[in-house]
């Protein structure tokens, strides 16, 4: 059952909002004060008793909540986690001995690199951003793609990759069947102590579904402190919620539908086109698809897009009011399956100023200093 509260709002002007309340028992009555007292009183509700949500109706979505944790069972497998920790951190598993895991997923930011795109062997720019790591255990898929399916598959790919790490996964095994120090490494780590592809990739996996973030001022906010949230952050979880839409895509959780969209970046027939998931399932619908991406600890981790292609959150805020670019119509007489359509999901927004920067607010309030790493010694 939905109650429908209107609140007038009285400090320079006056605004009068409705907000929707999805209902469940009985609620004590909402008490006296500012449109922003009002707001942080029904999120401090149960979220089954939070003002509901504007979702396109073919989403399936999820509740928004606290910050999951790994489900890795940290005490019983350390001596895997540290393998996989000093061979995320190693250069050696590259070509040139000068690239690690780590050199485009730094600690201090988040595990992302603060590069629009990566940069890999010789310095070759590769074609897309790299994404952040907190969290990425709770991924489906991975890659802005979706091309791997898991931890340990993703690992064989910058290492094989000609412009990432230039390597080879077997060049890789007699390195380190040379270095002594990894020998009780991988003795501790596994029964057999093999060094092989299959143990270095459940290294390097078991390793990264250490890695998440710190509790956001949202997530305290969820558990209780009613200050956690400035008064922008309050009104921009609202705008996120209902006005703009977010949550279409950016729900759970995790902030993320782990669906794929073309939010309009596809720049078809420039030299800078990417298909992306449609090179993986080679489906017309997937031209210009991308991952969404979790907005947790999204301010540490720009720039943003598959192609790094906003530095700026204002300037990102802006072209999703604008409705991002529209593909339009296919040029005439074209019957090109690859022409791409931006998804019906993206549209204008009408956000006043402040409403944007509410929005930016809140996205503040997802994102936590990131936990200190200790980088390891690499075994000689």
């Amino acid at each position: 059952m939905k109650k429908v509260f209107t609140i007038a709002l009285l400090s320079c002007f006056v605004i009068a909002c409705s907000v929707s309340v999805k209902k469940s028992g009985n609620s004590s009555q909402i008490p006296a004060g500012t449109y922003e007292d009002t707001l942080r009183y029904l999120y401090s509700l149960q979220p089954d008793q939070w003002p509901a949500p504007n979702i396109d109706s073919s989403v399936k979505w999820t509740e928004l909540g606290l910050l999951p944790q790994s489900p890795l069972n940290l005490d019983s497998v350390q001596p895997l986690i540290l393998l996989g920790k000093t061979l995320f951190f190693d250069t050696r598993l590259s070509g040139s001995n000068k690239i690690a895991c780590a050199t485009c997923h730094l600690p201090e930011l988040s595990w992302a690199d603060g590069r629009s795109k990566s940069v890999g062997h010789e310095d070759q720019l590769n074609k897309r951003n790299s994404p952040g790591l907190l969290n990425v255990w709770a991924q489906k898929k991975l890659f802005w793609d979706g091309r791997s399916n898991s931890l340990e598959d993703q690992a064989f790919a910058p290492i094989n990759s000609e412009t990432e790490m230039h390597s080879d996964m077997s060049e890789v095994m007699m390195k380190l069947r040379r270095i002594k120090g990894y020998k009780p490494m991988f003795q501790a780590a596994f029964k057999n102590g093999e060094i092989s592809p299959e143990t270095l990739a459940t290294a390097l996996a078991t390793f990264q579904r250490t890695l998440v973030g710190n509790p956001s001022s949202f997530d305290k906010f969820l558990m209780g402190d009613k200050k956690a949230l400035n008064d922008s952050a309050m009104r921009g979880l609202h705008v996120f919620r209902t006005k703009a839409g977010c949550m279409s895509c950016h729900n759970g959780p995790l902030f993320t539908d782990q669906e794929f969209h073309n939010i309009g970046l596809t720049y078809y027939q420039l030299p800078q086109e990417d298909l992306g998931r449609y090179a993986v399932t080679h489906k017309a619908e997937d031209v210009g698809r991308f991952k969404t991406p979790s907005l947790r600890d999204v301010m540490k981790t720009a720039p943003w897009m598959h192609n790094g292609l906003f530095t700026n959150m204002d300037a990102l805020m802006n072209m999703y009011n604008m409705g991002m670019p529209q593909a339009g119509s296919k040029p005439a007489n074209s019957t090109d399956s690859l022409f791409p359509q931006t998804d019906r999901l993206i549209k204008p927004l009408g956000l006043s100023r402040r409403e944007r920067e509410d929005l930016v607010a809140f996205l503040r309030s997802l994102s936590a200093e990131p936990p200190i790493v200790i980088k390891p010694l690499m075994p000689q």
